[in-house]
């Protein structure tokens, strides 16, 4: 990230953003807060409405309770001989006393628009209040509606039916419609079924009273029932639609609280929805508020937060771009030179202009360069010959060991006359030797498993039948290149901890096999196995590659001196470990071994390195 970017950040980070968070957080605060006041507010006025709602339909359930226990209802429902005209006569004088206390009971109310009783028992309509263009449903077709069990299931308690829920039980016109059913006194035996239709002049000036401010906050109040049915709406807009939004939780909202506000998108526009629960019918009661309304203040205060930012994030960049600018170019420019240093392109010189700190700054790098070029020169010369010192300590190392031991085998082999198995051990020596004693470092894997199988040759004379090997190496392979006497040490460290003290022929087992870019030659036994403190002696951890303490060197030697003696264990594990370490010094950490081993189960030695032929490169 360059100074300029992180000078815009920084200013972006600690100025703007905490600008911005501020105000967001403010606006959402005010919004939040202006919410909750609105919410406490509307469920106080929506209690109040409601309160005055169930005021009048309970008026009208007195007025009916009294009309199902009146003796004139009683009479006309268990007599055959009224009919709809007799009580709906409108020669009021020709009435008998039982027709004149019959229409006194609903027709002179000033809230009933319309009323009649269906007879239960021979299903006669009996009107009490006429209505033109309407006609009450036949009670046959009336008593398949599942209102009708709705109604006999409330046993004589009244329930109310909103505008458009069963317009054709209740006609077209947007009134309420009580139901219930009318009992004999006596035996209270279910003789008819009242229905009474009031007047929404009485609902209508609940909903005036409650709605005048509605246009000032675009206030609008509704009567929905369970299903998002719109049955009253103050503004006479949306009566007899559905809506979906409310719908979607209906009932969720009639079994909930009794009352919730929420903010939500209404009919499309973002409003806060409160609403409460009115009693027994599970309809609600409603005011949807545009939040347009109540946020003009924050709107504003907004504007004026997003004006004052801007402003401010103009006077920055001006300041950024005529001030900072030119410090930044500067030291891009340099930073831009130290990069290239850092890639190794150490020919590069900064142009040393001005007096100031930033002329002081380029001196100081081109300085520096040229110093690290001399160093770098000083150290690429000492790790040469260092590298090469430590190859040859290396490869001095393994050149005794195996000879060492073969001497050893030869000797005994004379000492118990077996000529031709000398003859045949001294040849192969003489072979190994010839290989070991070439001046290149690496060879084809085909002479290294040629070297391997002559000392294997001369192992299995020494051993007798203690062990088989076998080696499987595909033709493909044999003509990469290896270190030389790579293999010989992995398999001698076999030799030396997978058979002592085994009571049958042991088995090594040498694969080559190809990895992509790189060669893996995995070595394996199956004798006694080794445990966790021997396998920690091959460990080689990055303490080893930096330094190499006086005691440990000492130690080393004195292990060198030993490897003859078997039984030793000091020398145990010298020839691993040399293989290693000339693994990783000519081909870097990528490569090298990883030794596995399980006691009674054997051991396996991988060993890894690159693919290449000759000419090609090894890194």
């Amino acid at each position: 990230m360059s100074l300029r970017v992180k000078l815009f950040t920084a200013f972006f980070a600690f100025i703007i953003a905490p600008l911005v968070l501020l105000g967001v957080l403010a606006y959402y605060f005010v919004a939040d807060t202006i919410e909750k006041k609105y919410s406490q507010q509307a469920e106080i006025t929506l209690r109040a409405l409601g309160q005055n709602i169930d005021f009048v339909f309970r008026e009208m359930d007195k007025v009916t309770d009294s009309t199902i226990a009146s003796t004139a209802v009683q009479d006309v429902l268990r007599s055959p001989s009224y009919t709809s005209e007799d009580v709906d006569a409108i020669r009021y004088l020709e009435l008998n006393e039982t027709q004149r206390n019959f229409r006194e009971l609903l027709v002179n109310h000033p809230s009933v628009s319309y009323a009649f009783m269906y007879n239960l028992d021979n299903g006669r309509i009996v009107r009490i209040y006429s209505k033109e263009s309407f006609a009450a449903l036949p009670f046959e077709t009336f008593r398949l509606q599942p209102i009708y069990e709705a109604v006999i299931a409330r046993n004589g308690l009244p329930k109310w039916v909103g505008p458009y829920e069963h317009p054709e039980l209740t006609g077209a016109e947007p009134v309420f419609t009580q139901i219930r059913v009318v009992k004999d006194i006596g035996t209270l035996r279910n003789e008819g079924m009242l229905l009474v239709q009031i007047k929404n002049s009485a609902i209508e000036g609940v909903f005036r009273y409650f709605s005048f401010n509605e246009d000032v906050y675009d206030t609008r109040y509704y009567l929905v029932n369970a299903d998002g049915l719109v049955l009253y709406d103050s503004s006479g807009d949306r009566g007899g639609r559905v809506l979906e939004a409310f719908k979607a939780d209906g009932a969720d909202v009639a079994d909930g609280a009794a009352y919730r506000s929420e903010r939500l998108d209404f009919e499309g526009v973002d409003s806060v929805v409160s609403s409460i629960r009115l009693k027994d019918e599970g309809w609600r009661l409603l005011s949807v508020t545009s939040w347009k309304s109540l946020s003009n203040e924050i709107t504003v205060y907004s504007r004026w937060i997003a004006g004052i930012m801007l402003l401010s994030l103009l006077s920055a960049v001006l300041f950024l771009a005529v001030f900072i600018n030119r410090i930044a170019k500067t030291i891009v420019r340099i930073v831009r030179f130290m990069r290239f240093v850092e890639r190794g392109d150490l020919g590069l010189r900064v142009d040393e202009e001005g007096d100031d700190e930033l002329a002081l700054l380029a001196r100081g790098l081109n300085s520096l360069i040229a110093r690290v070029n001399e160093l770098l020169a000083r150290v690429k010369r000492e790790q040469e010959r260092k590298t090469k010192a430590e190859m040859r300590v290396l490869q001095a190392q393994i050149k005794p060991h195996f000879l060492f031991n073969t001497l050893e085998s030869i000797n005994a082999l004379a000492v118990q006359n077996e000529g031709r198995k000398v003859s045949q051990m001294v040849l192969r020596l003489a072979h190994m030797l010839r290989i070991s004693f070439q001046d290149r470092e690496e060879i084809p894997i085909r002479r290294e498993i040629e070297h391997l199988k002559s000392y294997m040759d001369i192992q299995r004379y020494r051993f007798a039948d203690r062990f088989e090997y076998e080696i499987e190496a595909p033709e493909a392979l044999m003509d990469y290149w290896i270190q030389k006497l790579t293999l010989q040490p992995l398999v001698e460290n076999c030799i030396q901890h997978a058979f002592d003290g085994l009571d049958r022929q042991g088995r090594i087992r040498v694969r080559l096999t190809s990895d992509g870019d790189r060669i893996v030659i995995a070595v394996e036994d199956d004798g006694v196995g080794m445990p966790n403190e021997t396998l920690s002696r091959f460990a080689y951890t990055a303490a080893n590659e930096e330094a190499v303490s006086d005691e440990e060197a000492a130690s080393d030697e004195a292990a060198a001196a030993a490897e003859a003696d078997v039984a030793n264990p000091e020398r145990r594990g010298l020839g691993l470990r040399s293989v290693a370490d000339r693994i990783r010094i000519q081909y870097g950490r990528r490569y090298g071994l990883f030794v596995c081993s399980a006691v009674g189960r054997g051991t396996v030695i991988r060993c890894t390195i690159p693919k290449y032929g000759p000419g090609e490169g090894n890194a």
